[in-house]
């Protein structure tokens, strides 16, 4: 199973809960600021994502969304 996320950088408030979370490494933290001040969490390694929503699930913010491929491969 293949997943994307997409992360709301002007909501998000830099915690790194979903960074930390990530069991692939898919998320880091940015080096700039959104308009509110904070270093959000950016997408690194999308090709890793498996659409686990383990960040979305953690993300005190709700500013990650995650949606999944659910598609076989042919034989």
């Amino acid at each position: 199973m293949r997943g994307m996320i997409k992360i709301s950088v002007e909501r998000c408030k830099g915690c790194a809960y979903c960074a930390d979370a990530c069991p692939f490494g898919v998320i880091i933290m940015s080096t700039h600021f959104n308009k509110n001040g904070f270093f959000p969490a950016v997408v690194k390694r999308p090709e890793k994502c498996t659409g686990c929503a383990i960040c979305a699930t953690i993300c005190p913010e709700v500013a990650i969304e995650v949606y999944r491929d659910n598609y076989k491969q042919k034989k």
